[in-house]
C-alpha cells in the first residue's frame, strides 16, 4: 500500500510541477537557514561542554557592594581563595588559578611575534580543564617556574609544523626564557576562557599569597558530584568574615563570592571582567522562534496552495471514496505527500548547507564544521524537522480534503473550486504579520546598532592608530625619542602615550575622595595619560587645566564630569583632594581639571567616574593621523619605529575599530537576523506568488466576463487587491503591539538607545504592502490581459 500511495504522491508532483516547484522551493529555503540558525544556537548551547565533568567545574565570582552604588559583579577573585576554598571545603577537590598575562611578545630566535591569549596558571590546571595533549601529559607540565604549555597553533606559529616542541625555549621581551613542557589540541572557540599559551603560575615574580585586597584572578574549582552551585555559595559566606572583613569594613565595602557553573557563563553571565565575548540567551530564544517561524511560513504555504487547489483532487479524492478508500487512507496519502515533499527539501537543502556554511560561519563567527550535520543529535533534529513540516504542513489539507462528500464531489458542486477561504486568510495574515515583525525587528536593531556606532561619544576616535611598547627601564627613552620624531612627522597631527584608551585599560582602584562630608571611600576607574593624550583624542576640557609636563608626575590628577557630580563638588572641583585608603603620609592627589564626560567603555555601559593620572611614558602609543594617504603615513611610522624599537614588532589598530569591535557581537547577530528576515519574506512570497497566481486563474472567467462587458484593467485590478490589502492592515494590527513590545524590551538593555519610533513600523508596512500589491497585480494584469474568447470557450 505504502508503495501505491508513494507512486500517486509522485504522480501528482509530476502532474503539478509549478505547484510543486514552489512548495518545494519554499521548504528547501525555510529547512536550509532554519538548520543554520539551529546550528548556531546549538553551538551557543554547548559552551565549554567539551571539557570532562563540565558539569562539576565552577567559577568563583567577586560580589561586590559599595554604599550608595550599585552591586558590582566581577569574574575575577582574590589569589588566596582558591587555596582558602580548597583546604576549608572538602566539597573542592581541587582549585586553579589563572591571571592574564596581556599582550605579549615572545622571541624564538630571529622569530618576534605577539600573542594574545596567554595566562599564568596553577600546575593542577589540566586536572580541572581537560586537554588532549599532542606532547607531554596532564600530570605536571606547569609545576616549575619558567615553564609554559601550547596550543598546537602557537607551536606551530613559533617553531614551525615540526611536531617535535617538548624542551624548545621561548624568550620573552625582558629576557626570561621559558621552557616548553607540553603542546596542546587548540581549545574549542566555543569556550568562554581561550588560552593559548599557559605559563607556570609559579614564574610571577610577585608573591601574591596572603593578598585578599587584589582582584586579578579567575578562580575555578572542580567540585565534588553532587554539590550544587547553590548550596556551595551559600557555604562560602563566611569567608568575607575570615579572611576580608579586616580589609574592608573599614571602607563599608560588603564582598561574598559566587559559584557560577562554566557552562552557564557564555550565556547568563552578568559580570565583567570576561575573559572572551559572551553569547545572550535573549538572542538564543530570538533565533530559536526565527527558525521555528521559517518552518511554520513554509508550512503555512504548503496548507495554503494544498488546499487552494483542492478542486483539482476533489474528483479523484470522490472516485477514491467510491471504489473503497476509508478517510484513514486519504489521509495517508496526503501525510504522504506532504513528507515526501520535506524530505526532497531536505535532500536540496543539505547541498545549500554545504555550499553556504563557510559564508555562513563567516557572518556569525563560528567555527561550525559540515560534520556537525551527521551528528546522531543533528540527524535526530533533520528527522524531526522533515516530520514537522510533513505534518504541520499536510495534517490539515489531509483532514480537509478527506472529509469531502463524495457523491457532491461527483455531481460537480466542487467543480468551480472548493477551500476553506476564511482558513486561507488567516494563515496569509500569520505568514504578512510574521514577516511584518521580523521586518520591524530588522529595522529597529539596524537602527540602534547604527547609534551606537554613530553617536558622540566626547571624544574623536577617527584615524588614531595606537601601537603597544612594552615598557621596561631600557626603553623609556625610546619611547620619548619616538614621539619626538613622530612630531616632525607632518602627517601625523598628535602624538601621545597612555595606559588605556577608551574601550580598553582602565584599572578600578579604592580611593578615599574629598567631599563635604569628609573623605569617602570608593572605587573608580583610573589609567595614566600624557599632557598630549587629550589633544590627540580630542577630549574637551570643561574647566581648569590640561596636564603640562613632568611637573605634574606627583600630584596632579584630572577628572571627568560624572565624578564631580557623584562626589557633589558642582563648581568647586579644582583643588578637591584624592588619596589611597589608609595612606597616612600626607601624599595625595589634586584635580587641576575637569574633563568633559566621554564614553570610555562601550555604550553598553552609562559613563562612570574617571580619574587620569600623569605619566610622560606609557605602554599605549597614540597617533592621529591626516586622514590624506593613511597607508603612506603608516609605512613612515613604521620605517620610525623598526628603527626606535628593533625588537619589538609593529602591530597597530585604529581606534573606531577597537572601539566599534565592542559591539561586534550585536553586529554578528543583527547581520544573522537581518538576512533571516529577507528569507522569511522570500518565503512569504513563494506561498503568495502560488496562491495569488491560483486565486486569479479561479476568476479567469469572472475577469473575462468583465472585460466582455467593458471593463478596463484599472476596473479589474482592485477586485483581486482588495481582499489582500485588507488581510495586509489585519496584520499592521497584529505585528504593531507585538513587534513593539519586543523591541522595547530589547532597547532598555542600552543605556543610550533611539527609542520607539514609527518609521520601522510604517516603513515595514509599506514593504509588505507593496510587495503584495506588485504580486496581485502582476497576475492581475496577466490575467486581464488574457483573450476571453479562451476562457470563454467552453460556456
Amino acid at each position: 500500500m505504502i508503495k501505491n500511495l508513494l507512486l500517486v504522491a509522485l504522480r501528482n508532483f509530476k502532474k503539478d510541477k509549478w505547484y510543486s516547484l514552489l512548495n518545494i522551493l519554499g521548504l528547501t529555503i525555510g529547512i536550509t537557514f532554519g538548520m543554520f540558525l539551529i546550528f548556531y544556537i546549538k553551538d551557543e548551547l554547548n559552551f565549554d561542554k567539551h571539557f570532562a565533568n563540565a558539569n562539576r567545574i565552577f567559577r568563583i565570582n567577586s560580589i561586590i557592594k559599595e554604599a550608595d552604588r550599585d552591586t558590582m559583579r566581577w569574574a575575577i577573585a582574590p589569589f588566596p581563595l582558591g587555596l582558602a576554598v580548597a583546604n576549608d571545603y572538602p566539597e573542592v577537590e581541587e582549585a586553579v588559578r589563572f591571571v592574564r598575562s596581556g599582550r605579549t611578545m615572545f622571541k624564538n630566535g630571529a622569530t618576534r611575534l605577539y600573542e594574545d591569549k596567554v595566562f599564568f596558571a596553577d600546575s593542577n590546571v589540566f586536572r580541572v580543564f581537560s586537554c588532549q595533549f599532542i606532547e607531554g601529559d596532564a600530570k605536571n607540565p606547569l609545576q616549575e617556574p619558567n615553564t609554559v604549555v601550547l596550543s598546537e597553533s602557537s607551536a606551530i606559529k613559533f617553531f614551525g609544523n615540526n611536531k617535535k616542541y617538548l624542551g624548545k625555549t621561548l624568550e620573552n621581551v625582558n629576557g626570561k626564557v621559558y621552557k616548553v613542557t607540553g603542546v596542546i589540541k587548540d581549545i574549542p572557540k566555543n569556550s568562554h576562557l581561550l588560552f593559548n599559551i599557559l605559563v607556570s603560575r609559579a614564574s610571577l615574580p610577585v608573591d601574591f599569597a596572603n593578598n585578599w585586597g587584589s582582584f586579578d584572578f579567575y578562580t575555578y574549582v572542580l567540585l565534588k558530584p553532587g554539590t550544587s552551585a547553590a548550596a556551595f555559595t551559600e557555604k562560602m559566606k563566611p569567608l568575607y568574615d575570615k579572611y576580608l572583613a579586616s580589609i574592608f569594613t573599614q571602607f563599608n565595602i560588603k564582598i561574598r563570592f559566587e559559584a557560577q557553573p562554566i557552562t552557564s557563563i557564555h550565556l547568563h553571565s552578568t559580570t565583567v571582567n570576561e575573559p572572551e565575548e559572551l553569547g545572550s540567551m535573549s538572542y538564543i530564544y530570538i533565533f530559536s522562534a526565527v527558525a521555528f517561524l521559517m518552518l511554520v511560513i513554509a508550512c503555512i504555504n504548503y496548507m495554503n496552495l494544498t488546499t487552494a487547489r483542492s478542486a483539482r483532487r476533489a474528483k479523484e479524492i470522490g472516485i477514491r471514496k467510491v471504489t473503497g478508500s476509508n478517510r484513514t487512507q486519504l489521509v495517508l496519502q496526503f501525510l504522504i505527500e506532504s513528507t515526501l515533499t520535506a524530505f526532497i527539501a531536505l535532500l536540496i537543502s543539505i547541498g545549500l548547507i554545504a555550499i553556504f556554511l563557510p559564508t555562513f560561519n563567516t557572518i556569525a563567527g563560528k567555527f561550525i564544521s559540515f560534520r556537525t550535520l551527521f551528528q546522531p543529535g543533528t540527524i535526530l533534529i533533520l528527522l524531526g524537522v522533515v516530520l514537522f513540516v510533513g505534518l504541520a504542513g499536510g495534517s490539515y489539507p489531509a483532514l480537509y480534503l478527506s472529509k469531502f462528500n463524495p457523491v457532491s464531489i461527483l455531481k460537480g458542486s466542487l467543480s468551480k473550486g472548493s477551500s476553506n477561504v476564511n482558513l486561507r486568510r488567516a494563515l496569509v495574515v500569520i505568514q504578512f504579520s510574521i514577516s511584518m515583525i521580523m521586518l520591524i525587528c530588522t529595522w529597529i536593531v539596524y537602527g540602534q546598532l547604527n547609534y551606537l556606532k554613530n553617536k558622540d561619544l566626547g571624544f574623536d576616535k577617527s584615524h588614531v592608530l595606537t601601537a603597544s611598547a612594552n615598557i621596561d627601564r631600557d626603553i623609556r627613552s625610546a619611547v620619548t625619542s619616538f614621539k619626538n620624531e613622530m612630531r616632525q612627522n607632518s602627517n601625523v597631527v598628535s602624538v601621545s602615550t597612555s595606559s588605556g584608551v577608551p574601550g580598553a585599560g582602565t584599572s578600578f582602584n579604592l580611593f578615599s575622595i574629598e567631599t563635604k562630608d569628609g573623605y569617602v571611600d570608593k572605587g573608580v576607574d583610573v589609567y595614566s595619560a600624557d599632557e598630549d593624550y587629550l589633544k590627540t583624542l580630542g577630549i574637551k576640557m570643561a574647566k581648569g587645566r590640561n596636564f603640562t609636563g613632568l611637573s605634574d608626575t606627583l600630584h596632579s590628577i584630572l577628572v571627568n564630569e560624572q565624578l564631580t557630580q557623584e562626589f557633589g563638588w558642582g563648581e568647586n572641583a579644582i583643588g578637591k583632594r584624592i588619596k589611597f585608603p589608609g595612606d597616612t603620609s600626607g601624599r595625595y592627589f589634586e584635580v587641576i581639571g575637569v574633563m568633559k564626560d566621554f564614553n570610555q567603555k562601550s555604550l553598553y555601559n552609562a559613563i562612570a567616574p574617571l580619574i587620569l593620572l600623569y605619566n610622560a611614558n606609557n605602554n599605549l602609543i597614540q597617533l592621529k593621523l591626516n586622514s590624506a594617504n593613511i597607508p603612506s603615513t603608516v609605512a613612515g611610522i613604521e620605517k620610525t619605529w623598526k628603527n626606535t624599537f628593533p625588537d619589538i614588532p609593529f602591530e597597530y589598530t585604529f581606534l573606531d575599530q577597537d572601539f566599534d569591535s565592542q559591539y561586534a557581537a550585536d553586529q554578528k547577530r543583527g547581520k544573522i537576523f537581518t538576512i533571516f528576515s529577507v528569507l522569511t519574506i522570500l518565503i512569504t512570497c513563494l506561498g503568495l506568488l502560488g496562491l495569488i497566481a491560483f486565486t486569479t486563474a479561479q476568476r479567469q472567467k469572472e475577469i473575462s466576463i468583465r472585460k466582455v462587458l467593458g471593463a478596463n484593467i484599472g476596473q479589474i485590478i482592485p477586485l483581486v487587491t482588495r481582499n489582500f490589502v485588507y488581510l495586509v492592515g489585519l496584520s499592521c494590527i497584529i505585528a504593531f503591539p507585538v513587534a513593539g513590545y519586543f523591541m522595547s524590551k530589547w532597547l532598555k538593555v542600552f543605556p543610550y538607545n533611539t527609542g520607539l519610533n514609527v518609521s520601522p513600523f510604517i516603513l515595514s508596512a509599506l514593504v509588505v504592502l507593496l510587495i503584495t500589491l506588485l504580486t496581485v497585480i502582476f497576475h492581475t494584469v496577466k490575467a486581464a490581459l488574457t483573450n476571453p474568447v479562451n476562457s470563454l470557450r467552453s460556456e
